[in-house]
């Protein structure tokens, strides 16, 4: 069968999908499938022109709004920039993000096209404050996810938590299957080591859907309680020097470390202790999963996807989000017992290896293409 993961980033972005589908490109063509990678280059901006529609409602009404502008936009790119390259027939597409599925089951709309849908755009922009809850924004891509479900021949999603968020905006939520991401165990070399003083690491966007004000606080708390500790913060992003202020208000600046943007997070991880994030909200949350692979102790907000990957006391610790004292009697908890430590997050990572294995997903969508795999021309009868 011939495959076209169709993606909106390019695979050269860290984190996430983008990471992902080239090991799920890899594998898949070591065991001879053929499958090719499709994304928007940066650099294609304000080339399309043509009419967008969709099939489950008008999204004329909410012209005017930047964030809907600009999404239909980036749609009239994508389909500018698929007519341009693609020339070519596939038996399945696999895409990776709204506009990717839509442009695709448009040009090619007898091709079956699978989609999974990764995280919720506009839950992360109420969250940044961005748009508001109930807002003409977030009604117009609440209704892409109707548009995905009657237009795809399979919807996808990352966890079980992330599906129930879905059945609020499509009809059939039971028919929405869920494989969860997925990581290549070979990128990850956990490394003994016995650091003198506890070392904590966030790895995110610096946005704040993340909760990395709710961790400062905490921090502050747990620095009080007179633990040492040296928080290492890698990731950017637009409140980068908000937290920078918060910290140095905080009495924390000698102890935190702001790394800006890395490439390749998971060679770092592996000197460190214990991973944190309090995310406000999470569909998956593929940085807990690969903290667990490197082999740290692992603490995170009990939403979304994280709360599917973490068992409290077990593999690691979670707590309510928006409550930076649980936070910090979480991490007292941890950096006063390398025991407990160490515990947690060898339950981790044997989770990790056995529930987010690339191996799991390759066989997982083995079965969902093979679902669509082309009838074989039948004998002619002699």
């Amino acid at each position: 069968m011939n495959v076209l993961q169709a993606m909106f980033f390019p695979p050269e972005q860290p984190g996430g999908v983008s990471s992902m589908v080239p090991y799920i490109q890899e594998r898949f063509m070591k065991l001879g499938w053929e499958m090719e990678l499709f994304s928007l280059p940066k650099r294609v901006r304000d080339k399309g022109q043509g009419e967008v529609k969709f099939h489950t409602f008008d999204h004329t009404p909410f012209a005017g709004s930047r964030i809907v502008d600009k999404y239909i936009q980036t749609y009239r790119d994508y389909v500018w920039w698929t007519e341009m390259r693609i020339k070519k027939k596939y038996d399945i597409i696999h895409a990776h993000h709204p506009i990717a599925a839509l442009v695709m089951k448009q040009l090619f709309p007898e091709t079956p096209l699978i989609v999974t849908i990764h995280s919720s755009y506009e839950r992360e922009l109420i969250l940044n404050g961005k748009i508001k809850e109930g807002s003409p924004d977030h009604r117009f891509l609440a209704a892409i996810y109707r548009e995905l479900e009657q237009r795809a021949d399979r919807l996808l999603t990352v966890s079980d938590s992330f599906r129930s968020y879905l059945g609020q905006y499509v009809e059939h939520p039971q028919n929405i299957g869920v494989i969860p991401n997925g990581f290549d165990e070979k990128r990850f070399k956990p490394i003994a080591h016995d650091n003198a003083v506890p070392q904590l690491i966030t790895v995110c966007r610096l946005v704040p859907a993340k909760g990395l004000d709710i961790l400062l606080h905490a921090c502050a708390d747990l620095k009080r309680r007179e633990h040492a500790f040296v928080l290492h913060i890698i990731g950017d992003g637009p409140i980068r020097e908000e937290l920078e202020t918060l910290a140095k208000e905080l009495g924390l600046y000698d102890d935190i470390i702001f790394y800006g943007y890395m490439l390749h997070p998971e060679e770092f991880m592996p000197f460190f202790d214990i991973f944190v994030l309090p995310s406000r909200a999470e569909a998956f949350g593929s940085v807990f999963a690969e903290a667990a692979l490197c082999w740290l102790a692992l603490v995170g907000s009990n939403v979304g996807g994280i709360a599917e990957q973490i068992e409290d006391g077990v593999n690691g610790l979670l707590v309510p989000p928006e409550d930076p004292a649980a936070l910090a009697t979480a991490l007292e908890k941890l950096v006063s017992d390398p025991h407990f430590r160490y515990n947690l997050a060898r339950d981790a990572w044997n989770k990790a290896k056995k529930d987010y294995s690339i191996r799991r997903v390759i066989t997982q969508l083995k079965k969902e293409y093979s679902a669509f795999k082309p009838a074989e021309p039948k004998e002619p009868i002699s």
